[in-house]
């Protein structure tokens, strides 16, 4: 995981040479997503600067990746998982210069064009230069786990960035770049290239997964996930998802296995991490998860105080103002630091599980299931705003690469080809049973069973609760009242998320930067479609997940 930057200007006559400086200085706004190498690639109609995380090949592979002949230039923020197969499908011949596994977007480009994008299964953005057509290529992953920004300055020069600190101040049109899809310069306009047919619910109906089928293919996941040459770990909060994800990878790194073709290492022993106030529920549920899989476990404890004083960092880091991602991102930063000082530079983490299967727990109320099945696909189409931001930024603001297989394409692809009414909880039947009956035997019972904790409540409800007070001293009812005349865009309706934007404004100033949040009432992380699930809910809503009574065991 790295950051990049870039300047196109196409309009004859162009010289963007005299901007290297400038494009050196917004880049080093991001450096901490790539503290180990710059690298910059200089042409008349574009500049690209790339700032380097070394997570495979990291004697090589320094970006921008130049083709043999010089005329492709490409600087990527991304892993792709199956660029060894990609390499060995290629029937246009392409001379590899490093070992980069990203170098195969080249090879891609070189043999379909923009087209060859869509047969990519990482995590990426990237901007690709072809000097011999001047001509420009910008894309994103399909769920967008990496971020990307963009945006024109005031001469019409269209620049992109890994973050959005980059550009704010710079490109007064400054949005995010839509995940799954790509600019191509010859079209002029940001194209989708992924879509899948189990988008529409009506396609998945009738559709069964076996619980070996879906075991096996999130073990294929994780395996994947695991192209590593530097030591890597796992984040274990206790919960579900994440216990998953250590298994595998638990599982994996036991065998120590010699994987020549895929140019693998496996170290030798897994260390896991968790964050939490003391006695949190986390940090006492990951405890017993780590135990029970063998890994060496570090539980971290932060105060309050800590957290508090994080919050002006935080928000400038994930770029955001949402409630419940500020509430989450904040012990994620604090537990990153902490990552980064034990000498790993890559961890695992289990986000995408809740949107898949339904894991929230106001999924309790959906109606039926082609109503859950239609919030899985908003869940999941917003999570670039969300989740994966902030396990993204949080990590990434102190250089630590976070991971996420349950959002790996082809794992994806099979579990959202399922019915939905597999998938649904009510009376008896707990949140996300198809996944936890595919795993019986790999965890604990109380770690497999455990019902749904969101990491802003799972680290210590004293937390949300503390901010939640503070806010109060800090937002008064006037402030609040005038609310909606100094925030315009999505103006903040309770003083929590006052407080949050009047941090973020200091950093990320204008409506450009503020639209790139969306607004909207939530209950326990819910999409605003899902509040009429329950009458109950328009009243009650907050992100946090001990907002749905009758369901949390804490509600409140």
């Amino acid at each position: 995981m790295c950051s990049i930057l870039g300047v196109f200007d196409l309009r004859q006559g162009a010289d963007l040479t005299p901007l290297r400086p400038l494009a050196l200085s917004l880049s080093a706004r991001q450096r901490h997503r790539g503290p180990d190498w710059s690298g910059v690639y200089t042409h008349a109609q574009c500049l690209l600067v790339h700032e380097r995380l070394a997570i495979v090949d990291p004697a090589g592979g320094a970006q921008p990746l130049l083709s043999a002949d010089g005329a492709l230039a490409l600087a990527v923020n991304g892993e792709i998982y199956n660029h060894r197969e990609l390499e060995r499908a290629l029937t246009v011949p392409y001379d590899f210069q490093s070992g980069s596994d990203c170098e195969v977007i080249n090879a891609l480009y070189r043999q379909e064009g923009a087209d060859g994008i869509a047969r990519l299964n990482g995590i990426y953005a990237f901007a690709l230069w072809d000097a011999a057509q001047a001509r420009f290529l910008i894309a994103r992953d399909p769920m967008g786990v990496c971020p990307l920004y963009w945006g024109h300055d005031a001469d019409g020069r269209l620049w992109v960035a890994s973050e959005m600190k980059a550009l704010a101040r710079h490109c007064a049109d400054v949005a995010a770049f839509p995940p799954g899809h790509v600019y191509d310069s010859r079209v002029g306009a940001a194209v989708r290239f992924h879509d899948r047919p189990w988008r529409d619910h009506a396609v998945t109906q009738g559709v069964s997964v076996e619980p070996a089928t879906l075991r096996a293919g999130f073990e294929a996941a994780v395996h994947r996930q695991l192209m590593t040459d530097v030591p890597y770990g796992v984040l274990l909060s206790g919960g579900l998802d994440s216990s998953l994800v250590a298994a595998c990878a638990a599982r994996f790194a036991r065998q120590r296995v010699e994987d020549d073709d895929r140019g693998e290492a496996w170290w030798p022993r897994l260390h896991s991490f968790a964050i939490g106030l003391a006695g949190s529920p986390d940090l006492a549920a990951a405890e017993v998860a780590a135990k029970a899989l063998g890994t060496v476990h570090h539980g971290y404890t932060y105060r309050f105080e800590e957290g508090l004083d994080a919050l002006p960092d935080v928000i400038r880091h994930i770029e955001s103002y949402d409630v419940t991602t500020v509430r989450a991102s904040t012990p994620m930063y604090l537990l990153a630091r902490r990552i980064k000082a034990m000498g790993v530079k890559m961890v695992l983490s289990g986000e995408g599980s809740d949107e898949i299967f339904g894991g929230y727990l106001y999924f309790h109320k959906a109606p039926d299931a082609r109503a859950f099945h239609d919030e899985t696909v908003r869940k999941l189409d917003a999570l670039h705003l969300y989740d994966c931001l902030r396990a993204n930024k949080a990590m990434m603001a102190w250089g630590v690469e976070a991971r996420v297989p349950f959002l790996d394409l082809e794992f994806l692809d099979l579990a959202m080809s399922m019915d939905a009414r597999h998938k649904m909880a009510g009376p008896g039947r707990m949140e996300k049973a198809v996944l936890r009956e595919a795993f019986e035997g790999v965890l604990p019972h109380e770690i497999l069973w455990r019902q749904k904790e969101q990491f802003s409540d799972g680290v210590g409800y004293g937390w949300i609760d503390g901010l939640k007070a503070h806010a109060e001293t800090y937002v008064s009812d006037a402030m609040l009242a005038q609310a909606p005349l100094r925030f315009p865009v999505n103006p903040p309706q309770t003083k929590e998320a006052y407080w949050y934007r009047d941090l973020f404004e200091r950093e990320f100033p204008g409506e450009a930067c503020a639209r790139t949040i969306p607004g909207g009432k939530s209950i326990a992380c819910s999409s605003p479609a899902a509040i009429a699930w329950d009458p109950a809910f328009a009243a009650a809503a907050d992100p946090s997940g001990r907002a749905v009574a009758g369901v949390h065991l804490a509600a409140t």
